[in-house]
């Protein structure tokens, strides 16, 4: 799987020559983590042959790498910053992607008819949902009024109950990187990118990083079901990460992320164009809270990487009126913010995506030939 190198300038923090990265990119002999330190990119393969090995051990110093100079002299294909870390994600952390969800239930999948209830719904718990404490007192009052209404869901039990919702994205290997095409079912009909920040965390519970990701999402299918969820979120190349993962550090925090304002540009072949922002201080469970839940009844002992969910969902009309918006092949998807970067990928069909080939035995296989494996 081919990677795409990139000007740090229009694809990395403003200020990356003081912040601390990592990622991986491809060579001749296989995929290598490295760090980018003061604007000076380490390969550091020979100490840490995966992204996942190199967190674990916690030294970003660069220690034992190879100086590979300035990162903006170099051409460097970049793959996805993550590898043998589980990508996991949660879902309807924001009112509004609760409303949204509401409506693909109610309206079985149909764009048309998700117009009505939206007017509905925003008018009769918007304004409450977005000021309630998930799995509060006032949650369950809230909870108890909209069943005797009538509009009570499965998605605002993870959006106000106790329990938030996290599911696995894709499988281990098979996110995308930046300049690489992204997926989506060539029998959906009604879908939609998910601009999000994305925490990388050890197996520890300790999150060490950010990075940016697209969780591509078929509305139609999760709203006929969802039981459909699996073939909403996880097929090939619907998933992206990057460029890299900002490290946390005096100048980086949590906080940042906690304040975050993403936007997002959508680039259509039709010259259509749409942009939107997903305000991170919006979030109705803390990132922190997130990570404590999915660590609650599982580990993982390669880290894994967690999608912490967007208050973005795209209701203007595209085509025709009543339809909302969809994707067309050929779209172009821009997801960014200062402190951590963009990250671009064009949109095809899964079935049309480069095929997934590389798995964790290729990986093994590969580290073991080069001697990086202890």
């Amino acid at each position: 799987m081919s990677g795409h190198s990139i000007d740090p300038d229009s694809h990395l923090a403003g200020d990356w020559r003081t912040g601390r990265f990592v990622g991986r990119f491809e060579t001749a002999q296989g995929p290598s983590p490295f760090l980018l330190i003061d604007g000076q990119a380490h390969d550091m393969s020979a100490v840490a042959p995966t992204v996942s090995a190199l967190v674990e051990r916690g030294d970003f110093s660069g220690a034992g790498g190879r100086v590979l100079g300035d990162f903006a002299d170099l051409d460097l294909p970049l793959l996805s910053p993550v590898d043998l870390q589980c990508v996991k994600a949660c879902g309807v952390t924001f009112a509004l992607s609760a409303i949204e969800r509401v409506i693909e239930e109610r309206a079985r999948g149909d764009a048309q008819a998700a117009q009505a209830l939206r007017a509905r719904l925003e008018e009769r718990i918007g304004g409450t949902i977005r000021s309630v404490v998930p799995g509060s007192a006032e949650a369950e009052a809230l909870k108890q009024a909209l069943i005797e209404d009538g509009v009570w869901s499965q998605y605002l039990e993870v959006a106000i109950g106790p329990d938030a919702e996290v599911f696995t994205k894709a499988p281990v290997l098979a996110t995308m990187g930046n300049g690489q095409d992204i997926g989506i079912r060539s029998d959906s009909t009604w879908n939609n990118p998910e601009p999000e920040i994305v925490l990388l965390v050890d197996s520890r519970g300790q999150a060490v990083g950010a990075t940016l990701g697209n969780d591509v999402n078929l509305r139609d299918f999760e709203g006929r079901s969802a039981l459909l969820l699996g073939k909403a979120k996880d097929n090939n190349a619907s998933c992206s990460l990057g460029p890299l993962v900002r490290l946390f550090d005096d100048y980086f925090t949590l906080d940042d992320v906690r304040q975050a304002e993403v936007d997002l540009l959508i680039e259509g072949p039709d010259n259509y164009r749409l942009e939107g922002r997903s305000s991170m201080n919006q979030i109705s469970r803390d990132p922190l809270e997130l990570v404590r839940q999915t660590l609650s009844e599982h580990q993982y002992p390669d880290g894994f990487a967690l999608f912490l969910g967007t208050l973005f969902a795209p209701v203007q009309d595209r085509d025709e009126a009543g339809r909302g918006f969809t994707h067309k092949v050929g779209d172009v998807v821009s997801i960014s913010t200062p402190r951590i970067g963009r990250l671009v990928n064009r949109v095809v069909t899964s079935r049309d995506a480069a095929p997934w080939s590389q798995g964790i035995g290729a990986l093994m296989a590969n580290l073991a030939g080069r001697g990086l494996l202890a």
